[in-house]
């Protein structure tokens, strides 16, 4: 059986001179004119939706073409998108929400913390043979989930400063009401009154806005992987989904055995544990998921691809899943990648090499934004002329 994959991924919006972000998606998406594409909460977010592939290879095919694509598109408008979970140089403005119903009711709903929605994340959904196993699954696959955030750990910075965290986007993120662990059902009827009881609340407005770290797709037959930042390297966002459809194949197939392994219903360890992984990213300890332990990061994923070895060979996977992991570990997580930049320069040095990266550079600096050289000058943060 394949377990057919899709994602998409969310992409920030930056003038190609200052490297701020900017309100200019419409302009992206009204001049790109292809399916595929889309707004989000903020004008400075586009987003991007793949189709559905049997296998790792074509995934990355098709995202590669589709960042190609849209950067094309902003390079004619004098801007430049960047994947990642949030971009130094950035300034919230209620102004700057998406026109629309929904999306002005969250953001007088919400004030701060939409008004703060300034990030991207990557999303994967994997095939399910049902709602109810998509129900059952997440708790499976969930304790899993931590190690996948680290991997794509890409938001040091926030508002002109280093937060200290690997992934800052996940601290903003978790600040919605029903952000973080999914909790575990027993079948896609309890998910599903849970759910309605939470619209019932008024908390939330509909089901859309179950923003857990995973979750049954509402529109397709789908598991749906939500606790991972955007991904300068289109590598690792396909690294993430290989790990991700072997979880949730791996899940499926201990069902179907009647092995629903054992939950005793308390989540505390685990959204401990998506704090460590947005603190440390690949560059300090994890929580491990067997021993709920501190381990080092890269023993944490060893030991998830060692696990989920069968599933990734079921798939065609294992070969590309290996070479990804130890070419991601090798190099750390983007975090660690645009810290040394900023320090051997300046914040626009790490925006620079967001760019390369989403562009497909695969060395640290092989491909800085068309820019003219720039005079050495401070920090954005110093004298408080960050924006």
């Amino acid at each position: 059986m394949t377990l057919r994959i899709g994602a998409e991924e969310e992409f920030h919006v930056l003038d190609v001179e200052s490297g701020r972000l900017v309100p200019r998606a419409r302009a992206v998406l009204d001049r790109l004119h292809r399916p595929g594409f889309t707004t989000e909460l903020q004008q400075s977010v586009v987003e991007s939706n793949s189709a559905v592939h049997d296998t790792l290879g074509a995934l990355l095919a098709e995202l590669a073409r589709s960042r190609r694509l849209l950067d094309a598109t902003a390079s004619s408008l004098g801007l430049v998108t960047v994947a990642a979970g949030t971009v130094p140089l950035g300034r919230p403005s209620p102004r700057n929400v998406t026109a629309g119903r929904r999306y002005r009711h969250m953001a007088d709903e919400y004030r701060r913390v939409a008004d703060e929605q300034l990030v991207c994340s990557a999303q994967v959904h994997v095939d399910i043979p049902d709602r109810d196993t998509a129900v059952r699954a997440m708790c499976l696959v969930s304790p899993w989930l931590p190690p996948l955030l680290a991997l794509s750990a890409s938001s040091p910075f926030w508002l002109g400063a280093d937060t200290g965290y690997a992934s800052w986007r996940t601290m903003l993120w978790q600040r919605w009401p029903t952000a973080g662990p999914p909790g575990c059902y027993a079948d896609a009827a309890a998910y599903d009154a849970a759910l309605e009881e939470l619209i019932r609340s008024g908390v939330i407005s509909d089901a859309g806005m179950a923003y857990q770290d995973v979750r049954p797709s509402a529109h397709q037959r789908t598991l749906e992987l939500r606790i991972c930042d955007a991904c300068p390297r289109v590598e690792t966002v396909v690294l993430v989904a290989g790990l991700f459809r072997a979880l949730v194949r791996d899940a499926c197939d201990r069902l179907a055995r009647g092995d629903g392994g054992r939950c005793d219903g308390h989540h505390e360890w685990l959204r401990a544990a998506t704090w460590r992984a947005a603190r440390s990213g690949l560059e300090g300890v994890l929580v491990d998921p067997v021993t709920r332990r501190a381990v080092p990061a890269h023993r944490v994923l060893h030991g998830m691809a060692a696990r989920l070895r069968p599933a990734l060979e079921a798939s065609g996977d294992w070969e590309t899943v290996h070479e990804l992991l130890t070419r991601a570990l090798a190099d750390g997580s983007a975090a660690r990648r645009l810290r040394q930049a900023a320090e051997g320069e300046d914040l626009l040095a790490s925006i620079d090499l967001l760019v390369a990266e989403t562009r497909g550079a695969a060395g640290p600096r092989a491909a800085a934004p068309a820019r003219p050289a720039r005079t050495p000058r401070p920090s954005p943060v110093a004298g408080g002329a960050a924006f």
